[in-house]
């Protein structure tokens, strides 16, 4: 893997854009499904995988996936999440086809995250 492709937990802490991949509501932490606690990382955006789809079940265009990530001018500034680091990389992938550029991947995600004292967010926040 291509140096600087993996995100550390800290880095994601602190990461100046974080995304998660999770389903709303596991993002906002009304459900959890696997791990010890509900939420997410605290600063990070809502992005589900899903949102990177048509109803054919394939990526969107590139033009609209760039209206879907608009807050996100480089990619190299982006850690993706998700909850154990395999649907993450559905984001990376998107941003990529976009033409935003390569982004990092935390492989920890959530499953590592939720496991620490770090501080966990809730809700939309």
């Amino acid at each position: 893997m291509a140096r600087g492709a993996l995100a550390t937990i800290e880095e994601a802490a602190t990461g100046a854009v974080v995304i998660d991949a999770r389903a709303s509501e596991r993002f906002r932490g009304e459900v959890e499904p696997m791990d010890p606690k509900a939420g997410h990382i605290p600063g990070a955006m809502s992005y589900p995988l899903t949102g990177n789809l048509g109803v054919d079940g394939r990526f969107l265009a590139p033009e609209a996936l760039r209206d879907r990530f608009a807050g996100i001018a480089d990619a190299a500034e982006v850690i993706s999440y998700c909850g154990s680091g395999i649907t993450a990389c559905h984001n990376l992938i998107a941003l990529e086809y976009a033409e935003l550029g390569t982004g990092r991947l935390y492989p920890g995600s959530w499953s590592a995250y939720s496991a620490t004292d770090r501080p966990v967010a809730t809700g939309d926040e």
